[in-house]
């Protein structure tokens, strides 16, 4: 299995406290549980479609025997009783999880899940609310349960743009396809991207539309959920940097996309200033009508029951205030230290915030309360009762050009405190007896566009009377060919542990201007990772980019995965395993676009001392639980980015370390596009 280190670092397979689970699910097997998630997930807004989860969805009694719950029963009880109370929200209503009211709903059935000792329990309840509860607050607890519950460890989510396809999918599609179903014609539909070629931004729709990337940046957000709290089950390691590191990497990489595509790197949103780009998104609700627009040039508004404008800024400033002076103030008043490799962390747990924020009444939840007064820019007042905009769901969030915006300015707030630590020094990193001799590329480094398909058949409404006739759309998204990174590495010691670290950024800017090594540094993308034994001597590595550990492969089908399940059912392998966490970019994201003329990227690699590196043993040779960060712990001692997260006032450091290699390679993009 690939070794996933990179952005899976999710605390599954945790050493769990002792919580009385059966880990085998009471004897129930791995292909059972696939097939259970397979049908709790399809059709949502009809009838479960499979007889056994059915009758349990229509005799199971949640509250019968409260000794299958690690907490006694009490999360279930609570549920109970507001379902009796009819006190939660309705089906076929929409749902945000940034609404506070209906995350709270979804993390009362959430927190049934976690504390279910065996399958049966677990899958009994799942059947039984899905039949009561509001249909997105049931996917949402049950996709975050599956993720972090020991008794779902090795079952496969099915794609989210298959299970809710209306969030990923253009309107006009939609209607096609139900226009198919209501004559029973099957039918394939082209999917276009927002707005017209009079919008620049539309250069770029195919990064922040691309279902897979949609799919990333929620599946990541479930992996690290701003409300978790370690009482649910586990500590998540490094979770605030974490939060810093995956959205920095989607910013410097829609910036190198918008160089590209002839576009300057995107401007950070201010708070007194209009948000120049409007969005149309073209999008609609199941139920709720459709997502609101908002147009060019709007200046910000406070949000009723949300945030001023105001309270934002006074945030801001507080936060930078604490990144000068260099600590943070925690609720008792102490001071936390956050000059140091580990001060990211506190400050992305501050920044977003989450529950594991030191002191969230003065430093706020920047991040959050800014996606939503950004996404209500359309109806701050609740004048015309619109639904959530974009931003205030995960799914569809980087579908909007403003999402990068507010990004960019977080960044930029995360960038003042690395630049306030002291740059690293030559005896900092060098790897003593080890030299990077010589880096390449096999294969030329080229993107092109190829048709993408997947299912419509959960968009639209069926009884169980009328067969399903096949609907489908396709979608044109980014893919790379295949290349290699050829590096020859000297070792003059004994046997080592080395940690391979490579990484690129654009050359010049879209004027053509040189990137000096300290701007072009912090724009670095993340490439791979990995681990490596050097023996003594020459080293030749070749390393495909199919294996990089940024990267996870397309989730399969739903079609795929009742077609697997069925065969591992009937005792074979299921070949699922790969596609367990989805934390990673999509891997046909590894390359940014490049250009026709070949657009030029810094490659460097960067050789680091493994056994300073590695805070688990073994990761040179043991892929399986580096896929999930075993115990809960983040694989690689060193900060994200390392060593390109700190300022480089003196280029030469890097120059004449030995360990360290640095190339200039193009990207090509000749306009080809493999259709259907």
């Amino acid at each position: 299995m690939k070794v996933l280190v990179l952005l899976a670092l999710v605390a599954i397979a945790a050493a769990w406290p002792n919580l009385g689970f059966q880990a085998d699910g009471a004897g129930v097997s791995d292909a059972q549980k696939q097939h259970d998630v397979n049908f709790l997930l399809h059709k949502i807004y009809g009838e479960i479609r499979d007889s056994n989860l059915k009758a349990k969805a229509d005799s199971f009694d949640p509250e019968a025997d409260l000794s299958h719950y690690s907490d006694d029963g009490a999360a279930v009880q609570k549920l109970m009783r507001d379902l009796k109370d009819h006190r939660l929200l309705e089906q076929k209503h929409w749902f945000s999880l940034f609404n506070p009211r209906q995350r709270q709903e979804a993390l009362m059935l959430f927190d049934v899940f976690i504390h279910c000792k065996d399958w049966d329990t677990f899958v009994s309840n799942a059947a039984y609310f899905r039949q009561r509860m509001n249909e997105g607050e049931f996917v949402y607890a049950l996709y975050v349960a599956v993720i972090h519950s020991p008794l779902a460890e090795h079952v496969v989510l099915p794609p989210l743009y298959e299970v809710t396809p209306h969030l990923f999918t253009n309107s006009e599609v939609i209607e096609a396809a139900y226009r198919a179903k209501q004559t029973q014609t099957p039918g394939k539909f082209q999917s276009s991207f927002t707005g017209t070629k009079k919008n620049p931004e539309q250069r770029v729709a195919y990064f922040g539309e691309d279902i897979g990337m949609n799919t990333h940046h929620v599946t990541w957000h479930m992996e690290f959920p701003f409300w978790w709290q370690d009482s649910y089950s586990h500590h998540l390691d490094r979770k605030g940097e974490n939060f810093f590191w995956v959205h920095h990497q989607l910013t410097v990489r829609f910036d190198a996309e918008r160089l590209s595509n002839y576009l300057d790197p995107v401007g950070e949103l201010h708070w007194d200033k209009p948000i120049v780009q409007g969005f149309a998104p073209h999008t609609t609700y199941k139920y709720g009508g459709q997502f609101p627009s908002r147009p060019d040039n709007v200046d910000f508004e406070d949000v009723d029951g949300v945030a001023r404008i105001r309270d934002l800024l006074i945030v801001e400033s507080r936060i930078r205030d604490a990144i000068a002076h260099g600590y943070i103030v925690d609720r008792a008043g102490n001071r936390i230290d956050i000059m140091n490799e580990r001060g990211i962390n506190v400050l992305g747990d501050i920044i977003e915030s989450s529950m594991y924020s030191p002191n969230v009444q003065y430093y706020g939840a920047l991040h959050n309360t800014a996606h939503i007064v950004l996404g209500r820019q359309a109806d701050p007042h609740g004048k015309y009762a619109l639904p959530p905009g974009v931003l205030e769901h995960f799914e569809t969030a980087t579908r909007d050009p403003s999402f990068f915006r507010l990004h960019k300015y977080m960044d930029n707030i995360f960038k003042e405190h690395k630049d306030s630590l002291p740059p690293y020094t030559v005896e900092d990193l060098k790897f003593n007896e080890v030299s990077v001799d010589k880096v390449s590329i096999d294969g030329q480094l080229e993107t092109f566009f190829e048709d993408f398909e997947y299912s419509l058949i959960n968009a639209v409404d069926d009884t169980q009377e009328i067969a399903d006739v096949a609907i489908s759309t396709y979608v044109p998204r980014l893919n790379h060919k295949d290349f290699s990174f050829n590096i020859d590495i000297s070792n003059n010691g004994g046997e080592a542990l080395a940690t391979v670290r490579i990484f690129a950024w654009p050359h010049r800017d879209n004027n053509g201007i040189e990137y000096t090594f300290d701007e072009g540094r912090w724009n670095a993308i993340e490439l791979d990772k990995f681990w490596v034994k050097l023996s003594p001597g020459t080293n030749h590595i070749v390393r495909k980019s199919s294996e990089s550990a940024v990267t996870v492969p397309d989730v399969p089908s739903f079609e795929t995965l009742f077609e697997k399940t069925r065969e591992a059912l009937g005792g074979a392998d299921s070949g699922l395993t790969e596609f367990e966490s989805a934390t990673g970019i999509p891997n046909r994201f590894l390359l940014p676009k490049g250009n026709e003329q070949g657009l030029e990227f810094d490659l460097v690699v960067a050789v680091t001392d493994g056994a300073a590196d590695a805070a688990l043993d073994g990761l040179h040779e043991n892929t399986e639980f580096n896929h999930y960060g075993a115990h809960g712990k983040y694989p690689d001692n060193r900060p994200h980015g390392y060593p390109l997260d700190r300022k480089v006032p003196d280029e030469r450091v890097f120059e004449d370390l030995p360990n360290f290699g640095h190339i200039q390679v193009k990207v090509f993009n000749h306009g080809e596009h493999i259709h259907h």
